[in-house]
């Protein structure tokens, strides 16, 4: 099998940096674990609450904690760190190939959508962010990891976009429109343009998908990595 791991980001309109964190750590026992964070509020404060949350996260995971441990102790740290006030929302989507499963971990108010024996479906029970309230845990799904399986994780202003223009988009439907034979980075490409349609080209949160997906095809047992990433103005407009 194949596993596909696509990821697709913008800020907030006329912010410079994005709240958002996305982090990827191999697993020591195999896998791999993504690890999206939305910090609180939007911005450098945001992102400095975000990267605080996920290098915490990631650490963890790196040494084999598992994945609710791992986002439990991120709650207490920042918790700990920020007093209790300021909040984030973690998700983390692991491929555990010891267990042989994915496992969702969630600590967000937008739902996961996942496809599994054919079907798309929304993992949206209640979950409370990370940093505040002092019991707080993650919501956790296992799913066998089998060809097929497709995991969409987002941040909240994917999941609310054309909220406030009055025209949310159906997430749900619109995954279950697309083609099952989709690439992870179709996924998180096709999500993100869809976004920005409903904010109108102006987003009014930071935007990020993370997309998985289990393919049945190991062409070469090669492992490959892609990222394309945008250069501030502020840089290459210095350039002669």
């Amino acid at each position: 099998m194949e596993l596909q791991v696509a990821v697709a980001k913008i800020e907030k309109y006329a912010v410079g940096e994005s709240g958002d964190t996305v982090e990827v750590v191999e697993r020591p026992h195999g896998g791999v674990s993504i690890v999206l964070v939305d910090g609180q509020r939007s911005g450098q404060s945001a992102k400095t609450i975000s990267n605080l949350v996920a290098r915490k996260a990631i650490s963890l995971l790196a040494e084999g904690v598992r994945d609710g441990a791992a986002a439990r102790a991120a709650h207490d740290y920042l918790r700990t760190q920020r007093g209790g006030k300021v909040s984030a929302e973690l998700i983390i989507v692991s491929a555990d190939f010891e267990t042989g499963s994915i496992v969702i971990s969630r600590n967000s108010r937008a739902p996961i959508l996942l496809l599994a024996g054919g079907e798309w479906r929304l993992l949206d029970a209640e979950a409370e962010a990370v940093g505040v309230h002092a019991r707080t845990r993650p919501r956790i799904e296992e799913v066998p990891l089998r060809p097929g399986i497709v995991v969409i994780a987002m941040s909240d202003g994917v999941w609310t976009a054309g909220e406030r223009r009055g025209a949310k988009l159906d997430l749900l439907s619109l995954v279950t429109s697309f083609p099952l034979t989709l690439s992870a980075k179709a996924y998180a490409d096709d999500l993100l343009a869809q976004a920005l349609l409903g904010e109108q080209g102006r987003p009014g949160d930071d935007l990020s998908v993370v997309a998985l997906r289990v393919g049945g095809l190991d062409v070469d047992n090669v492992r490959r990595l892609n990222l394309t990433f945008p250069i501030p103005s502020r840089i290459y407009g210095t350039w002669d």
